[in-house]
């Protein structure tokens, strides 16, 4: 029992330092230790770290880097280019002015599911998104909730296809690819979308019957020049580049080589499965990268400097990530984890349904989608891949479920896009958090329930 205590304590601890602003790559290990001195005569402190926490910290780099850097590179250029915000302008022209939350989430949605970060997608639509809300009356409150459903619910978690780092952790743990489950995927994807847009409509429209308006605000952000904007194709081929080479390396083009090798020592075994996904995804990046450098070479000032600032701006979330997977390899090596996890496991004898539990509840702790599904499939990973193969239950859709559940509940204060997406802004968790997370987990987790739910009772997917 005194152990279990010392497991919440450090998780408590981890999201109080987390949301103080303390960096998780710091305080990931001294939290463990706290765990681990709950856990006297367990593990030894520093074998705990040296051999448990660092091992797993590198092998989710190892794994993961070369996601990170591509992505974190390829936002860069789609920014410096000014694709980014030559895409959101088209659509704005499309869809018009007087539909801007419509606009502002077509936008970011697109640019999330062709690849883009977060951060870029939120630093290009911002100043459009301000603009457009300034002008439709719209409180400047729900820009962050605007950008949040198009940038980290269905484009993260559900859209089957998608690169985003949350679609692609459950890979070598099933053997799947980004495309697994797509009707459940699609399903929630609506749901979420629909649901996101509902509340969103419904709420700009109290604001206008209580007389509220865009506010009093002085905007942080300067002028860019779009003059000298990429045309709408141009900056659009890119993220169909990444989409269609994707595809087309996963299903055809690598599984048509001889791989024999890869079951040679020197590979370590491995299964074709276990690493074709990612490396579909390496090669779609990097081409789209070839791509939108040369089409683009005139507009972008300092070709070295975008791609230097895009491979640092890889490494912070990419090591807050690694060492949030370390933190839980440690928990995942106590005795008295072994008693949580058994507790979660005999909610529900359903693999599905205990997954999704377990995944939900660990992203919410950590305040990370990636992490909290990361800390839970590294520690029960095997485990729900054997129990899936014994009740014949398709991979794919441990997969989807998997990554779902990491957006149900993470966005908690102290998650890290929350607090960025924020910051981007200009505005403070009283003036935007409830929107942002109605429409950032709450429409994640209700979508979780109803493909939950026909699964179940309807036998779907």
């Amino acid at each position: 029992m005194f152990g279990i205590v010392g497991i919440f304590a450090s998780l408590a601890l981890l999201i109080f330092l987390a949301h103080r602003g303390w960096n998780v790559i710091f305080i990931s290990p001294i939290c463990a230790a706290v765990a681990v001195a709950f856990n006297l005569g367990d593990l030894p402190f520093f074998a705990s770290y040296t051999q448990i926490f660092m091992p797993a910290l590198g092998s989710y780099f190892a794994t993961y880097f070369p996601l990170f850097l591509l992505g974190a590179v390829f936002g860069k250029l789609m920014d410096e280019s000014g694709s980014a915000r030559a895409i959101a302008h088209q659509i704005v022209q499309w869809v018009g002015g007087q539909r801007a939350i419509l606009a502002v989430v077509i936008a970011c949605g697109l640019l999330t599911y062709g690849g883009v970060s977060l951060f870029v997608v939120a630093f290009s639509v911002y100043p459009i998104a301000a603009s457009l809300f300034r002008e439709a009356r719209i409180p400047k409150r729900l820009i962050p909730a605007a950008i949040g459903l198009g940038s980290f619910t269905f484009t993260m978690v559900a859209l089957p296809g998608t690169p985003a780092i949350q679609n692609a952790i459950p890979i070598p743990f099933f053997k799947t690819t980004i495309y697994a489950a797509p009707g459940m995927g699609l399903v929630a994807a609506v749901f979420m979308f629909a649901a996101g847009m509902l509340w969103l409509s419904y709420r700009t429209r109290s604001a206008h019957k209580a007389g509220e308006g865009y506010g009093d605000h002085k905007e942080e952000f300067a002028a860019v020049d779009n003059s000298n904007l990429p045309s709408f194709f141009m900056a659009l081929l890119p993220i169909l580049i990444v989409i269609a080479l994707n595809f087309l390396l996963s299903k055809y083009v690598i599984p048509a080589f001889d791989h024999s090798y890869l079951a040679t020592a020197k590979f370590k075994h491995i299964d074709l499965k276990k690493v074709l996904s990612i490396w579909a995804i390496i090669g779609a990046m990097l081409a789209a990268i070839v791509f939108i450098a040369l089409a683009n070479r005139s507009r972008i000032a300092d070709l070295r400097d975008t791609f230097n600032k895009g491979t640092m701006g890889s490494l912070l979330p990419m090591a807050n990530t690694a060492s949030e997977v370390g933190y839980g390899a440690v928990i995942a090596a106590l005795a008295a984890f072994a008693v949580v996890r058994e507790g979660l496991r005999a909610v529900t004898s359903d693999p599905v349904v205990s997954l999704w539990l377990v995944v939900t509840v660990l992203a919410a702790m950590t305040g990370s989608a990636s992490g909290g599904m990361s800390l839970a499939l590294g520690a029960m990973g095997e485990y729900y891949a054997t129990a899936a193969e014994a009740a014949r239950i398709n991979p794919e859709i441990m997969h989807r479920i998997a990554a779902m559940g990491s957006a149900a509940m993470d966005i908690l204060p102290h998650n890290g896009a929350v607090i960025t997406l924020l910051a981007i802004c200009g505005l403070t968790h009283k003036q935007s958090y409830f929107d942002l997370f109605v429409v950032g987990s709450l429409t994640a987790f209700s979508a979780s329930l109803l493909v939950l739910g026909l699964y179940l009772t309807v036998g779907v997917f």
